[in-house]
This record gives C-alpha cells, structure tokens and sequence, in this order.
C-alpha cells in the first residue's frame, strides 16, 4: 500500500496523483515559482508501472503536449527545457525512492546551521539545520541537507569529502535524517541519477529501496 504522505505530497508536488496509464502532463503553479532553494524547476515528472505524471506551469501545458503526443520520451526529453521556457537549463532522469522504515544506525551527524564557516557550499543552499558529520577538529566530513518541497514530502541530499569516503558516514546520515523527517510527519525521498552506482547503494543501506520509480525533469545547471 502506497504510504498516504507520499501521496500527499506527489499529488501536491506534481499538481496530481495517481494518474492511469501512459503519461499525463498537468499544470502545477509550483512549476512557475522559485523551488526550496529559490530557483526554479520548470518540469517535474514522476513514473511508475507505464504511468507518468509530468508537472508544467499552467501556461505551458499546450506546448508540452503538442511536444510529447505520440512519441517517446527518448525523443521530445532533450527538446523540454525550450518548451517550459528555459532553453538554458538541462533535463536530469534519476531513480525516485522513498522511505518509512530507516536503516537501524547510530547517528554520526549534528544538526548546525547552513552558513556554519567550513561547510561546503552546496550545503548553504538549504535555509534549514543540515546534518553534518565531523573529524575531531570539527573538520567536514559528510552531510546532509533537507529539501521541503512541500509539508507531505522531504528530498535528502547527501554528499561526502573525498577523505572520508568508504566509512559508511553517507548512509547512516540519510538514515538519521529520514527519521527525523518522518517524526515531522513528512515522507523523506532520495532522487539519485540512474548510473550513479555510489549512491544507489547509500540508498539501499539506508532503507530506500529501489521499488521501479524513476523521476525526469528540467532543472538548472
């Protein structure tokens, strides 16, 4: 049974949900405003079982649909980002996973504030606490940031030093930061590119499986 938060959320994130076979372009007028880190995500999708949703603003849901009618997703994908309007940015497909049960793990990380001097500056994105892992010397080793995209669902993001790779700090972060979200009554998700073998196994080790969803969209560089 499809956990009621995801639902929740994919069905405000998206503009609808579920949808039946085939894909489905809906307007969302979330596609027109700034995302959680203040710029814009033209085009969402989610996919499951030959069913897609893809959210566009209102006004560009002609355009997508004349662009998308009768043909595969291999081929009008790369001419999306011109007909949402933002010819300069890219087109990203990644595996879409989420979690109710996180990985039993001791936590590693503190929650400390974004502009904390020495975090990396793909952390300072978020205008929330990040989870972050230390050496002894307060060093940076790992951490996570939480995107809120809405109050039913949460996005983790993890990334970790090149030094600190191979001690199993991104896993046990994500698996700390997923009970956190859940205890706020949100669903945490975890998106990854569908060749990034590292960080499909932090999600498996945390307790995101891979359950067959896959998410496209057009985002910035």
């Amino acid at each position: 049974m499809l956990d009621r938060r995801l639902s929740l959320h994919l069905a405000t994130w998206l503009g609808q949900w579920p949808a039946g076979p085939g894909l489905h372009v809906v307007r969302s007028y979330r596609r027109a405003r700034p995302a959680w880190d203040g710029r814009a995500r033209p085009a969402v999708a989610v996919a499951v079982d030959g069913s897609a949703v893809l959210s566009v603003a209102p006004h560009r849901v002609d355009a997508v649909r004349a662009l998308v009618r009768g043909r595969p997703v291999e081929e009008w994908l790369p001419a999306l980002p011109a007909a949402v309007g933002a010819p300069e940015f890219v087109t990203q497909r990644a595996v879409f996973r989420w979690c109710t049960d996180p990985a039993p793990s001791p936590d590693v990380g503190e929650w400390l504030p974004p502009t904390l001097p020495g975090l990396p500056p793909w952390l300072r994105l978020f205008d929330r606490d990040v989870l972050v892992a230390r050496d002894a010397d307060g060093g940076y080793l790992a951490g996570v940031g939480i995107k809120r995209h809405d109050a039913y669902g949460h996005e983790l993001a993890v990334g970790t030093a090149p030094a600190a790779r191979g001690r199993g700090l991104a896993r046990r972060l994500v698996a700390q930061a997923a009970r956190r979200v859940l205890d706020e009554g949100a669903v945490p998700t975890y998106l990854h590119g569908v060749d990034n073998v590292a960080s499909a196994r932090v999600a498996d080790a945390a307790g995101f499986p891979d359950r067959g969803w896959t998410s496209f969209g057009v985002f910035p560089r």
